[in-house]
């Protein structure tokens, strides 16, 4: 069980990177995985449900509220899949666009300011290390 202390931390960091970043998205008017939605789509093409679940890991049930909300917003639109008429396609409108145009590259630079607190080798060995944790689940 000499893992434990590795879990802890890994549990302990995502905790903190979620102190640091829900703040500031909050500030934006949008909770973290409304936020997650909008810097998936941003300067995308629109995707299916399936699709954006997938890339915001957001499990479908939380998705569905959250799409319904961003889209009563006016931020989202959905049109019938052309290859599958069961599915719809979610992509930004202009005002989610807007939207992302503007708090995606403001949220960046907020983390930026606690990932340049790590030197350049920190951070590889922090990818490293995390790339090897996610290999060892998958």
């Amino acid at each position: 069980m000499n893992f434990l202390p590795a879990l802890r931390e890994l549990v302990m960091a995502y905790q903190g990177f979620e102190r640091y970043s829900a703040p500031d998205v909050k500030s934006m008017g949008l909770t973290m995985t409304q936020f997650d939605v909008i810097a998936t789509l941003g300067n995308q093409l629109p995707m299916s449900c399936k699709d954006l679940g997938e890339k915001t890991l957001v499990s479908k049930g939380t998705l569905t509220g959250v799409l319904e909300r961003l889209e009563a917003k006016g931020l989202l639109i959905k049109k019938s899949n052309p290859e599958d008429a069961r599915s719809q396609m979610i992509g930004l409108s202009l005002k989610g666009q807007q939207l992302f145009d503007t708090v995606f590259p403001r949220h960046i630079k907020h983390l930026e300011r606690a990932f340049d607190k790590l030197s350049s080798q920190e951070l590889s060995e922090v990818v490293q290390s995390l790339k090897a944790l996610k290999n060892i689940f998958n």
